[in-house]
């Protein structure tokens, strides 16, 4: 007869309390960057003013993700409401673009060598085509159509903070379900639909199970159920259909 299985001790009250603050302190661990964004190498913090702070996200979501912070009083604020003041929001949007673009260029720069409306543009640069005549590098592609912004509808941390961030979700640090449809549902919410309307369904994300419906592919539509895993293979094949395009 096999053994009894010895069930474990329940947790300490300095234990659970030791874990809780452990968890308080994750929640505000963007506040360094806030209030000292000088202290952090160039490959962390992108750039900063006394109003905003952006910088690369330490869990990316996407093969390029970025975060903006705001300095101000809004730092603590639900973005639905600190976004109810026209003059903060205008000031988001104006640093959104900022980032927005130097995410797109550094798309370009990654994936511009293998997509097929860069060809031209990479033909001149490898110095296999002449530039054109008024001097100027081909187009290509529109990587600023591949870049989305927007907040979580229930942050995961305690400071305001904005995604912006490559649309591909094809990361390591993407690991389970409700990472991935925090940003595949309309659990986040893009910065362009601001300010919500009062009955807008996306104020009550619990209510609404966005984190817990089905996983589908952000790109073909293809639905996972909650086959996580399969997913995760499937995404990796359209980032490299995508980065192609």
């Amino acid at each position: 007869m096999a053994p009894k299985r010895k069930h474990s001790p329940p947790a300490s009250k300095s234990a659970k309390k030791q874990y809780n603050q452990d968890l308080f302190s994750l929640r505000d661990s963007l506040d360094g960057y806030i209030l000292h964004p000088e202290t952090y190498a160039a490959s962390r913090v992108i750039y900063y003013d006394d109003a905003f702070v952006a910088i690369h996200d330490l869990y990316p979501k996407s093969s390029v993700h970025t975060l903006l912070l705001p300095r101000s009083e809004h730092k603590n604020m639900h973005p639905f409401g600190a976004f109810e003041d026209a003059e903060f929001l205008a000031a988001v949007r104006e640093q959104v673009k900022k980032l927005r673009h130097i995410v797109a260029k550094e798309l370009q720069r990654k994936y511009g060598p293998f997509s097929k409306q860069d060809i031209p543009r990479e033909a001149v640069l490898n110095g296999e085509a002449e530039l054109a005549d008024n001097g100027e590098l081909p187009l290509g592609r529109d990587w600023d159509k591949e870049v989305v912004a927007g907040v979580h509808a229930h942050p995961s941390m305690n400071h305001l903070h904005v995604h912006v961030l490559s649309v591909d979700k094809y990361s390591e640090c993407m690991k389970h379900r409700k990472h991935y449809n925090s940003f595949a549902t309309d659990f986040f919410v893009p910065i362009e639909d601001f300010p919500l309307d009062k009955d807008d369904k996306r104020r009550h994300p619990g209510r609404a199970g966005y984190l817990d419906s089905d996983l589908k592919c952000w790109r073909c539509g293809r639905n996972f159920g909650n086959k996580f895993a399969r997913l995760k293979e499937h995404l990796a094949e359209e980032f490299n259909a995508w980065k192609r395009e």
